[in-house]
């Protein structure tokens, strides 16, 4: 070990020795030719130049300020406050999404820019949020090809009646205020070039999501996964989130298009584009991805690569027809084969990755365009406050009652309704999506991502008093349903 650590040292000292040596030389011998031009724009500093301190912190600002390094600092406070703040959040009984959600509005101009507008005018200038915003979208795009993975149409098969009955009721309900809220918004809130159709649409589905990854993980955490109010939730929220996913494809073929033939044009291809994927594409693609031949083995790269292309190629077709490149994600994870496990590989490796890497970036986006300020006075407080009832009254009362029509008993339907009413991170996704398409304009995409926040964090609390009226009743939350209303 001696011998091999001497001569580790002589080597590199003989050749630093003759580094040094080969340098001086040819620092004191040659010199450039006159007409040699050089490609480097950076002016040559003078070897026995006295050191300047200023000019190296000068020089360290301007590689932080270059594109690559701004989007890495960028990357570093957002991963840091979204992982603490949602840690901080699961401590206390609530889904680390919504600790992230949190983080990403603080990070934004509600707070940082209000508390320290000079750091957060270096780390998020206005010309480096395009590329933040890329990122941002790559990372929806997994995201929802993984909730499309998650969608399994099994569940929904064992309780198709319920099922059907209550998500569709926690939908046609919730739509119907949101429609007749945009009538008191829109004449004072809304933009003058946004027509009321495209405005009213939008509100009443922005009003009937249901965040089924987010209610998932509520089950998980809380064992109710296997009961029998467990099912039916995530059935429920299968449902709703296909059925909800649908009818906002329709709303932004509306809204993108210039006029009637347009959305004609748009929804027929938007029709053929899903039979395609459903009849034509879904019974063959277990064989084009060579899930048909893995023997409860790991994808092999080439079959990772495969199903990035094909999400990547079902994204570009939606976003080509004018919808928007998450709908092609969405549908890509629906069609995905269920054979020999392959869903759960290909979520748990793309899941993770999104959720950890790239969602954050997502989330701090999203907090970037709520200006939380913008609600300064009690009018836009109590408005605030009017769509928060109005989200939670629609969503919750639609559920519930819906539940109990179907012979639930009324705590587990009132539970059912607190599940469905869980908004999360799939409500940002569609805030996003009607902000960039300029139906909401920013105080109103503010008040909205203030519900999405309210009635995701509800979930825990309501959840929580259900059971304690329950057990003091002496029943059980997930007991079976009776049959007479």
């Amino acid at each position: 070990m001696k011998r091999v650590v001497v001569v580790y040292a002589g080597l590199l000292v003989v050749f630093g020795l003759v580094i040094c040596l080969a340098l001086e030389w040819g620092q004191l011998s040659f010199h450039p030719h006159p007409s040699a031009t050089t490609l480097s724009s950076v002016t040559p500093v003078a070897v026995d130049a006295p050191p300047d301190p200023s000019r190296f912190w000068s020089a360290l600002r301007e590689n932080i300020e270059a594109p690559l390094g701004r989007l890495l600092l960028q990357f570093i406070l957002i991963l840091l406050a979204t992982q603490s703040i949602g840690a901080i959040f699961r401590k206390f009984g609530q889904p680390a999404v919504i600790g992230q959600m949190m983080a990403g509005i603080l990070l934004g101009p509600s707070l940082l820019g209000w508390l320290w507008p000079e750091a957060f005018g270096f780390v998020f200038a206005r010309g480096s949020l395009q590329v933040l915003q890329l990122f941002s979208q790559i990372g929806v795009c997994l995201f929802m090809f993984v909730v499309g993975m998650e969608l399994d149409l099994s569940r929904i098969r064992q309780n198709a009646h319920t099922a059907f009955v209550i998500s569709h009721a926690s939908i046609i309900f919730p739509y119907f205020l949101g429609v007749v809220m945009a009538l008191w918004l829109y004449p004072n809130y809304a933009s003058g070039d946004v027509s009321f159709v495209a405005f009213g649409l939008f509100m009443g589905i922005a009003l009937s999501i249901t965040a089924f990854p987010v209610l998932a993980r509520i089950l998980e955490e809380r064992g109710m996964t296997g009961s029998l109010l467990g099912v039916t939730a995530i059935a429920c929220a299968a449902v709703n989130d296909a059925t909800a996913w649908t009818i906002l494809a329709f709303v932004v073929a509306i809204a993108r298009a210039s006029g009637l033939v347009s959305t004609a044009a748009c929804l027929a291809l938007l029709i053929l584009f899903v039979a395609a994927m459903v009849w034509v594409v879904r019974p063959r693609l277990p064989h084009w991805l060579g899930a048909a031949r893995m023997n409860n083995g790991e994808p092999s790269h080439a079959a990772l690569a495969a199903v990035l292309i094909f999400m990547t190629a079902s994204a570009f077709a939606t976003e080509a027809m004018g919808i928007h490149a998450l709908f092609g994600a969405f549908l890509a994870g629906v069609v995905m084969p269920r054979r020999n496990r392959f869903r759960e590989y290909l979520a748990l490796r793309l899941g993770n990755f999104s959720s950890l890497f790239l969602l954050p970036l997502f989330f701090a986006f999203s907090g970037l365009r709520t200006h939380v300020g913008l609600l300064n006075d009690a009018t836009s407080w109590l408005v605030c406050l009017a769509i928060i009832g109005i989200a939670t009254a629609g969503k919750l009362g639609g559920t519930a009652i819906s539940a109990r029509l179907t012979g639930m008993r009324w705590t587990d339907a009132f539970a059912l309704g607190a599940l469905m009413n869980t908004r999360g991170l799939v409500e940002l996704v569609a805030l996003n999506i009607g902000y960039d398409l300029g139906i909401l304009p920013p105080t109103i995409f503010a008040m909205m991502v203030l519900m999405s926040l309210v009635t995701t964090f509800l979930t825990g609390p309501l959840l929580n008093l259900i059971e304690r009226v329950t057990s003091r009743a002496g029943l059980a939350l997930d007991a079976q349903p009776v049959h007479n209303p």
